[in-house]
C-alpha cells in the first residue's frame, strides 16, 4: 500500500458487496442475522465510544443490533455498507429523536466539539462531530463512518425528483433513490475538490478563512468546475485566491471528505511567482513559511500559526512534505 492510502478515510478494504444492495431478500436475511449491526446517526454525527479505543470491537464507533429499541421507534430506513466477515454493517439516521432539555442542543458547523448521549445507548456513548473524533478511529471504523455519512446526507437533501419535482423513495439498500412519476433513478454525489501543497524551493504556501479558529492556517482548496482537469483546477483556484501562478502539478493522495460530499483531491504544484495578492472574499490571509516554520507550526510551537485539523488531508500532506516522503 502506498503512503497515500494511509490518510484518514482512505480505505481499509471493506466489502461493499455492492451486488447484494439490488437484493431485497438478501440484505433482510443479513439484518435478520444475530452478527447484524448498525451505525446510528443523530444529526450527521455517528455514536462512538465517549473513550474511543481503536483497536477494540467497534475501532470507536458503537454498533448495535437492527432491533435497538431506539432504531425501532425512529423507524427510518437502512443502508448498506458492506460485510464485516460475511456480516451485514448498516448505519440508520435517528434525527428524529429529540432530546427532552433541547430541541437545538448542538451549534453545528465545521468546528463544533459539541457531543451528545441518547438514554437509550447509555454513558459509554455519544453523538459527536466525525470531524472531532477522525483521529481516533480505526481504519475500518473511519471508513465506514465517512461512507455513511455521505449517503445519509445526500438522501437528506434529495427526497425529491431533481427532474420532475415529485417525493422519490429510497431503493437499492439506501444507494439509489427511485421517482415513480417519471422513473428517474438517483444516485448518491460526490464533488471533486482540489487541495493544493504549493512549493516554492523550501518554502510552502498557506492561507486561513476568517471563519476558522485563531491562528489556523491550512493549504488552499477549492471545487473543481464542470468541463476542468485537475491541474487547471489547481491553477486557477490557487491564481484566484492568492494571484500566484502555478506551473507544474502532480496527484499526490485523495481523501473522502463528506462534509457534505467531497472527495478531496491532493496535488503538489510548483508556484513560478511569489507574490501575493489576496482575494479578501476567499481568503482572510496567506502566507509564505518556509520547511523550518512549517515544522514549528506541525509541532505547536510557532508563535502565531496553528496547524491544519488533524485527521485532515491537509495535515497529512504537510507531514509527509515535512518528511520528504509524499510519493
Amino acid at each position: 500500500m502506498r503512503i497515500a492510502e494511509t490518510v484518514t478515510f482512505g480505505g481499509s478494504g471493506l466489502e461493499r458487496a455492492a451486488e447484494l444492495r439490488a437484493r431485497a431478500g438478501d440484505i433482510a436475511a443479513l439484518l435478520a442475522r444475530d452478527d447484524a449491526r448498525v451505525l446510528p446517526f443523530w444529526r450527521g454525527r455517528p455514536l462512538v465510544q465517549t473513550a474511543p479505543q481503536p483497536t477494540a470491537t467497534g475501532g470507536g464507533l458503537v454498533w448495535v443490533a437492527p432491533d435497538h429499541p431506539a432504531l425501532v421507534a425512529d423507524g427510518g430506513f437502512m443502508i448498506f455498507l458492506g460485510l464485516e466477515d460475511g456480516a451485514g454493517r448498516f448505519a440508520q439516521d435517528i434525527s428524529a429523536w429529540v432530546p427532552a432539555d433541547s430541541v437545538n442542543p448542538l451549534a453545528g458547523g465545521p468546528f463544533d466539539p459539541g457531543s451528545l448521549s441518547h438514554p437509550g445507548f447509555g454513558s459509554d456513548a455519544h453523538f459527536a462531530d466525525l470531524r472531532s473524533v477522525m483521529s481516533g478511529l480505526s481504519p475500518r471504523a473511519a471508513e465506514c463512518a465517512v461512507m455513511a455519512k455521505a449517503v445519509l446526507a445526500w438522501h437528506e437533501t434529495h427526497s425529491f425528483c431533481a427532474r420532475c419535482g415529485h417525493p422519490s423513495s429510497v431503493t437499492h439498500a439506501g444507494w439509489q433513490r427511485h421517482c415513480s412519476a417519471c422513473d428517474t433513478h438517483h444516485f448518491p454525489r460526490t464533488d471533486p475538490v482540489v487541495i493544493m501543497l504549493v512549493t516554492r524551493g523550501n518554502s510552502l504556501l498557506l492561507g486561513r478563512s476568517a471563519v476558522w479558529p485563531e491562528g489556523m492556517y491550512s493549504l488552499l482548496a477549492g471545487f473543481i468546475e464542470p468541463g476542468e482537469t485537475i491541474e487547471a483546477a489547481v491553477r486557477r483556484e490557487v491564481g484566484e485566491e492568492t494571484g500566484v501562478k502555478i506551473g507544474a502539478v502532480r496527484y499526490l493522495a485523495s481523501q473522502p471528505w463528506p462534509f457534505p460530499a467531497s472527495l478531496m483531491l491532493g496535488c503538489q504544484a510548483d508556484a513560478l511567482t511569489s507574490d501575493i495578492t489576496l482575494d479578501p472574499a476567499e481568503l482572510e490571509d496567506a502566507q509564505w513559511l518556509t520547511r523550518e516554520e512549517v515544522a514549528q507550526v506541525a509541532a505547536g510551537t510557532h508563535p502565531t500559526i496553528r496547524p491544519s485539523r488533524r485527521g485532515s488531508i491537509a495535515q497529512f500532506l504537510i507531514t509527509h512534505w515535512l518528511a520528504d516522503r509524499l510519493d
